[in-house]
């Protein structure tokens, strides 16, 4: 009775919260339509989340039951994740095509997860085919419980700002591009929240603060390829949180903000009463774009100064910001267990895993990779045959050495899967041989970005390490010609996804994942898969393994 009275709820309530004696629910309907919109001032088809583009804020507290019952009205599957939720013993929520079938069209699917002591920014997005080109995107904030302070004083109120570069064409247009073999050009421009404004132009205020008070403003970069700078006319900038861990709070100019990473600010209405551009613009590329949006004094009638703040130059610059960033160890807040050890760099390392990612031409065509395999998804989710135990009819496990070759000249195009004994303190090595700038995350997990520098890793380089207060964080990047390295330990049981957040390249193949399995097969480290569950591929129609004790 239980089960069906949630069903009826997940089915027929849109936004209601339930408190029990337990952790609280929150029911969430999602309906996934196609619509259209112009972000850069080009009517193109997009995908709405209940009508909205970019799609409903989510917003949670830790520990809450976040239920979302997802309609798909599209005419092709689909499917979303929640970049950087942790899905503690639960990769069945996880959202990415090694763990999921696709929600097929004209059905549904009711995700449930609890962000645990997650305090920060995220967001969420489509992971099937190219999606997340025409939208299906949203920001996810997950607040602290009050028993739980966090290193400020609460903010007059929180802004959630989406950053991100854009195409005009279809989602549909360039998936046919990568298809044929080619590799996409520069996006066609920059977007805050779904808008491109103009200089001069009659931008209507994203954002209105009053004279004193403080905001909070949670900048996620949500875009393709683009590492964008973000700044504010005559305002500073305290830094307060990235990725769901606090950090000491320094003061800047401007932030950039690479694919796939999210950084709360705090910002205080200290200037005079008027109007100030917030504006995003391009690192990296050969070409710069770039977007402005109005944050308006309440009361303010006195538009914004043409002149905009510059951006800065060389990613030298950008390699010096990410060193300053520092893990806030007195924060009473959530740490990572067992990686949030305050002694993590004395833990000793049982695995060293070098990742190379490469770019060649297979059969005619452009493809990415990691240490000589570009990935192909498969019919039947990774996960779902090893639940099965049927991973020998899909995959191979370790097809890549921890060691790549010297030299990679070719790419062999099949699943890429690492298998990693639970419980052990890993260190993996992202090198990057190319100009291009990079961006990986890892889901299910947060780590210890402990280094960046230029050139080619080599074991002497640990002495380099951050051994104290690096952030624990889902994403690094990697500068062109450069390397970086993170620690962590695998303790979260399932099958998790390593990928490129430059999205073409996760497409062709720059991605894999890290199975991590418990010898026990107990509910202590991962929960059974979840009785509604699609099942797709080779394991379609088959009756359920016996679930764990």
């Amino acid at each position: 009775m239980e089960g069906r009275l949630l069903t009826v709820l997940v089915c027929l309530v849109s936004t209601v919260a339930i408190v029990n004696a337990g952790d609280p629910y929150f029911f969430h309907t999602w309906n996934v339509t196609y619509g259209t919109a112009s972000p850069l001032g080009v009517p193109q088809k997009v995908i709405l989340i209940n009508g909205q583009f970019p799609g409903p804020n989510l917003n949670s507290t830790s520990n809450n039951n976040v239920v979302i019952n997802v309609f798909n009205h599209l005419d092709e599957p689909f499917l979303l994740t929640w970049s950087g939720i942790q899905h503690r013993k639960n990769c069945w929520q996880d959202g990415v095509a090694g763990t999921s079938c696709p929600i097929p069209a004209g059905q549904n699917f009711t995700y449930h997860f609890q962000p645990k002591d997650q305090i920060g920014s995220y967001f969420y997005y489509p992971t099937t085919s190219l999606h997340r080109f025409a939208g299906g995107f949203g920001g996810l904030r997950v607040n602290s419980r009050l028993l739980i302070p966090v290193p400020y004083a609460d903010p007059e109120d929180d802004y959630t700002v989406l950053l991100g570069d854009w195409y005009t064409a279809g989602h549909t247009a360039l998936k046919n591009f990568l298809d044929s073999g080619r590799t996409l050009g520069l996006p066609n421009g920059v977007l805050i929240n779904g808008k491109s404004g103009k200089v001069g132009g009659k931008n209507e205020p994203l954002f209105t603060m009053k004279p004193g008070k403080t905001y909070k403003y949670r900048l996620c970069n949500v875009g393709f390829k683009s590492t964008l700078n973000f700044r504010i006319q005559n305002h500073k900038m305290k830094l307060v949180e990235m990725e769901g861990s606090h950090v000491i709070q320094n003061d800047y100019d401007s932030l950039d903000v690479h694919v796939g990473q999210c950084f709360s600010v705090l910002v205080t209405a200290n200037q005079a009463a008027k109007d100030y551009y917030m504006v995003a613009s391009t690192r990296f590329l050969k070409k710069e774009l770039s977007t402005v949006g109005v944050i308006r004094y309440e009361g303010s009638n006195v538009q914004a100064s043409t002149e905009l703040p510059k951006a800065p130059v060389g990613w030298a610059w950008s390699l010096n910001q990410f060193r300053s960033f520092r893990w806030n160890l007195t924060s009473n807040a959530a740490r990572p267990n067992p990686q949030g050890s305050y002694h993590y760099g004395k833990i000793n390392i049982t695995r060293s895993i070098k990742l190379v990612n490469s770019k060649s031409v297979v059969d005619g065509k452009v493809r990415f990779g990691f240490n000589g395999v570009s990935h192909v998804d498969t019919e039947t989710p990774l996960k779902l045959a090893e639940y099965f135990q049927m991973s020998e009819k899909v995959f191979k496990y370790n097809v890549i050495k921890d060691e790549p070759a010297a030299k990679i000249t070719a790419l062999t195009v099949q699943p890429n899967v690492l298998n990693i004994t639970f419980r052990t303190f890993v260190e993996i090595i992202f090198e990057n041989h190319e100009k291009t700038m990079q961006s990986f995350h890892l889901d299910g997990y947060s780590f210890f970005a402990v280094a960046s520098e230029p050139g080619r890793w080599t074991p002497e380089k640990r002495e380099n390490y951050n051994l104290l207060d690096a952030v624990s964080r889902h994403t690094v990047q990697v500068y062109p010609k450069s390397w970086s390295a993170i620690l962590l330990t695998f303790d979260n049981a399932g099958m998790w996804n390593i990928r490129s957040e430059n999205l073409e390249r996760k497409y062709l193949g720059e991605q894999l994942y890290v199975s991590v399995l418990s010898p026990e097969k107990s509910l202590r480290d991962e929960y059974n898969i979840p009785l509604n569950t699609n099942l797709c591929g080779i394991v379609k129609g088959l009756p359920l393994p016996a679930h764990y004790s």
